[in-house]
């Protein structure tokens, strides 16, 4: 009897009051956390789609202009530092996106179209030597160098080496793209020989391609011998 009543005078007293307050107050905590959850995620339902998207954007530019600032301040070209931490094959695309916004190809529309991109992309990877420039205006004279619809232009330009040397490189670079651009198909010694001609051949395949599919089952009624 003695040993028990020692053991229950071991026990500490458990007070349910102030458990049912730490209780009471997590709820309330958990309460107030759920609520602004909700808040949140309702905000964020009223935002638009790309909001997200927007404002990394944003602060992308405010980072590139904080360090575009700091390398003016160190006296550095930003672009250069910026070209040195990208990969070459990321740079490149770039260079080609870039280069594709300048003179898009929007496919044929007329010759003139056609003419005005070609013209584009020639005058814009020319180089011009000023000083050359200047010689030659000199030598001509101003009349002969600029003319007008009445001024008769005979023997007065006088091109020098390098110039013609980069026209003839010029010119067998646009050959060279029109060859890989305009290639032959290939012969393909399977197909079946339904022509007698190349003009035929040509003919043939113009009818494949538009009607080739209404006569299929002409076509292989034919070969089977079972047609009516």
């Amino acid at each position: 009897m003695d040993k028990a009543s020692a053991s229950n005078a071991k026990i500490p007293k458990v007070d349910f009051n102030d458990r049912f307050k730490a209780l009471h107050k997590l709820r309330q905590k958990a309460r107030k956390e759920n609520h602004e959850q909700v808040v949140e995620e309702d905000r964020r339902a009223k935002l638009p789609k790309n909001y997200e998207a927007k404002k990394t954007r944003e602060e992308w530019q405010v980072k590139e202009l904080e360090e575009r600032k700091a390398a003016d301040e160190r006296g550095l070209d930003f672009e250069r530092l910026k070209a040195l931490e990208l990969p070459a094959d990321v740079a490149d695309k770039l260079e080609m996106k870039k280069n594709k916004k300048k003179n898009p190809d929007l496919g044929f529309s007329s010759y003139e179209e056609m003419t005005l991109r070609q013209h584009s992309r020639l005058t814009s990877s020319l180089d011009p030597n000023m000083d050359a420039y200047t010689k030659m205006r000199d030598v001509v004279g101003s009349e002969q160098f600029y003319p007008t619809a009445d001024t008769l232009i005979h023997g007065n330009h006088y091109p020098t080496t390098s110039a013609m040397s980069r026209l003839v490189d010029d010119v067998k670079g646009q050959v060279k793209r029109r060859e890989q651009f305009h290639r032959r198909r290939m012969f393909d010694p399977d197909a079946p020989i339904d022509y007698i001609n190349e003009k035929n051949k040509k003919f043939n395949q113009k009818l494949e391609k538009f009607y080739g599919k209404y006569t299929e089952d002409i076509r292989d009624d034919l070969e089977r011998g079972t047609a009516i």
